[in-house]
């Protein structure tokens, strides 16, 4: 769960943004307050705040926002409780405050806005506000057993390291098995393994590397592996010695319908790989011994 927080003075604009209807808000806490609305609510934190006029950002404003999977399962009462917790791990619990729910988006979350003045006419001290509401959200969702920002993220980066090794798995299928001869061959191969593969083709139009597309996420080739940069892939292919030729000496080559310029040391990859494959073929075959 993640807990972000900060002072403001614009209580009453921050509040009906918080409550306006097209966000589906709806209340879930209230603590020393009678009104309802926006308006109202605001009313009543100003008769607090006059108390402490020299405190200018006299309203704290804080979002708590569990992970899309926890968000589909927590029911108001248990967002009531998460929303209670955290007011009490914040020393907030009597100060007036007020907590809806935001449900227009797929990711749950909920809107807390608390009097920075108490009813003594004192300011709660908000130095390193944006940290310690992390801190505490995390200490909450231990507490209910809901995904923490570190597992959350630990999560992200196993899923990341299996997409990564999917899309390398495919992309070495389609070379041993269709030994793609060019790029657009190799696209539509990986293509049609559900991998969109997105040449990166900077204002001069030279062509930078590929971005890989599969199940939701985008990576450049060297973030997939280090085998999947531009001229590592090129020196996997089985360029046609004529056209390793003409790409060599015209520093650009087809592809996806236009003309693209490579750099100098793209083009000495495919040149070596030529190379190779020439002196392979000689010495299978003694054609040219």
């Amino acid at each position: 769960m993640i807990g972000m927080g900060k002072s403001i003075s614009h209580t009453a604009a921050s509040m009906s943004y918080g409550m306006t209807e097209e966000k589906e808000a709806e209340i879930i806490h209230s603590q020393y307050l009678a009104g309802e609305t926006p308006r109202e609510i605001t009313e009543e934190f100003r008769i607090i705040q006059e108390q402490n006029e020299l405190c200018k950002k006299n309203t704290l404003s804080f979002v708590l926002s569990p992970t899309i999977e926890d968000g589909r399962k927590l029911k108001a009462e248990q967002l009531k409780e998460m929303t209670e917790r955290f007011l009490k791990e914040m020393r907030l619990r009597e100060h007036q405050a007020v907590a809806f729910v935001h449900r227009d988006k797929e990711h749950v979350h909920v809107h807390l806005y608390a009097n920075r003045i108490s009813f003594e006419g004192k300011a709660y001290n908000d130095s390193f506000i944006g940290k310690r509401s992390q801190q505490m959200a995390e200490r909450v969702a231990r507490q209910m057993e809901l995904t923490t920002v570190r597992e959350a993220q630990q999560e992200k980066l196993y899923r990341m390291q299996e997409l990564r090794a999917e899309i390398q798995k495919i992309h070495e299928k389609v070379m041993a098995r269709d030994r793609p001869r060019d790029f657009d061959q190799y696209i539509k191969s990986m293509e049609e393994n559900n991998v969109k593969v997105i040449p990166s083709i900077n204002r001069q139009n030279q062509l930078q590397g590929f971005r890989f597309e599969y199940k939701g996420t985008n990576l450049k080739g060297s973030e997939v592996h280090r085998s999947m940069s531009m001229g590592r892939i090129a020196g996997q292919m089985n360029f046609e010695k004529e056209r390793a030729q003409r790409i060599a000496r015209d520093k650009s080559m087809e592809l996806m319908g236009r003309t693209v310029n490579v750099p100098t040391s793209f083009t000495k990859t495919i040149i070596k790989k030529t190379i190779k494959l020439a002196v392979k073929v000689v010495r299978d075959t003694g054609i040219g011994i």
